[in-house]
């Protein structure tokens, strides 16, 4: 077991310890500041879509995170993160390439992350677990392929139970629990990830959290992601 997972699960079991949600959360109490990103979900796939030309300098999720090769590198294709923010940390060049999804983001503090993310048709990301519960993971589908029922043919199965977030739709949900994805369609999936400061916590686990979250961000910065 690496380094990584040692600390994700030292982490992960001393939140689950404390907080007992279930996978989805509801926007209003959790991340009010959703309906601001779904009202602008068009201007924001606008400026995505307005990318491609740069998709292939755009890095794969491993090359960012390398202890993630097993969930990225899995299968030969890609899964490639345009990173706007990390976990506090601004990236300047990314954000200039999108400003209404730039401005969207500074202005909403309770932001940790933000990040286009392009999944290659046929792409499956593999079960996971996310290490820390005092982030939530915001999902909101930007450009997503249809199968041939009309349903939206990128799948997360979370806990579980199977999840299809369309074009302007929305999930906020919990990533420590079991997860994975599959882009199951010929086209590249496009949606916007944000992680999001989770309320309601214990004061001392407040307090933690906000540690680990500027040490991420340190961490973002000396490996020149931010």
């Amino acid at each position: 077991m690496s380094l990584y997972d040692l600390l994700a699960n030292a982490v992960r079991r001393l939140y689950d310890a404390r907080i007992d949600t279930p996978p989805v959360l509801e926007t209003t109490a959790y991340f009010p500041g959703a309906a601001r990103f779904v009202s602008a979900w068009s201007e924001i796939r606008d400026e995505a879509l307005s990318l491609p030309e740069r998709v292939q300098s755009i890095p794969r999720f491993h090359e960012i995170m390398p202890a993630q090769a097993e969930i990225s590198a899995n299968d030969g294709k890609d899964w490639r993160l345009f990173i706007l923010k990390v976990y506090g940390a601004e990236v300047e060049k990314n954000m200039a390439a999108c400003p209404k999804l730039a401005e969207l983001v500074s202005s909403t503090p309770d932001v940790l992350s933000a990040s286009l993310s392009f999944l290659a048709p046929g792409k499956h990301i593999p079960r996971h677990r996310g290490p820390f519960r005092g982030v939530l993971r915001y999902q909101l589908g930007l450009s997503v392929p249809f199968d041939a029922q009309g349903r939206p043919a990128a799948v997360l199965a979370l806990n579980d139970v199977e999840h299809r977030v369309g074009n302007g739709q929305q999930l906020l949900w919990d990533d420590t629990y079991p997860h994975e994805v599959w882009n199951n369609s010929d086209q590249m999936r496009l949606v916007l990830l944000l992680d999001v400061r989770r309320p309601h916590m214990p004061f001392d686990l407040r307090v933690l959290s906000r540690a680990l979250i500027a040490s991420v961000g340190m961490v973002a910065r000396v490996r020149g992601v931010a």
